[in-house]
């Protein structure tokens, strides 16, 4: 529907702009230029609306690693984490609100989903992505690999922005290697690596 997708919109400048703290549901029908009844209709409250911005980010984000992984030939499947690195930043650095919220954990770690902390939920999002566009085997140890996969580099790429805007470069380096090494180690039951 425009109407809530407009408030998502509106929402995500907020958020740049004032920040969560100061976000709600009035500023952002003021801004929306609906009227705050409209606002409720869909929304009891301004972390139901930053739920539905986190979640539309996912998708978002989703799509484009998605996109991005089907046009690039690899030869091996871990050399897709500068991929999705790059579409992280990109995120960052280009879409409204996302540098504010990113996946919801300024406001609640587990805004995307109840039951599972957000960093879960890009996990399971990433590892369905990758088994569909790779073929690889979808396991236990290939969940595993990209949890504790999306947990370091969200460390690293936290880092890597609490004092430059747009990312410390060699930050944002050091993420991608270090994800890169670890996955390099996953490997077949059998000992083989994984590759396309």
């Amino acid at each position: 529907m425009v109407r809530v997708q407009r408030m998502l919109d509106c929402c995500a400048d907020l958020l740049d702009e004032v920040g969560y703290d100061n976000l709600s549901t009035t500023r952002i029908a003021e801004r929306a230029g609906v009227a705050i009844g409209s606002v409720y209709q869909f929304f009891p409250d301004k972390k139901a609306i930053t739920q539905a911005l986190g979640l539309r980010f996912l998708d978002q984000f989703g799509a484009r690693v998605t996109e991005r992984l089907a046009d690039t030939s690899f030869t091996h499947w871990t050399i897709a984490v500068d991929a999705i690195i790059d579409e992280y930043i990109d995120m960052h650095r280009n879409v409204p609100g996302f540098r504010s919220l990113h996946f919801g954990d300024i406001v609640d770690p587990r805004l995307l989903s109840g039951g599972s902390d957000n960093n879960r939920v890009i996990s399971v999002r990433l590892r369905r992505i990758i088994v569909s566009v790779t073929g690889i085997p979808d396991d236990t140890e290939l969940d595993r690999a990209i949890h504790v996969a999306v947990e370091a580099a969200d460390a690293v790429l936290k880092l890597a922005f609490r004092d430059n805007p747009d990312g410390d470069p060699a930050l944002v380096h050091e993420a991608k290697r270090l994800v890169s090494s670890y996955l390099s180690h996953f490997s077949e039951p059998d000992g083989g690596n994984r590759s396309w």
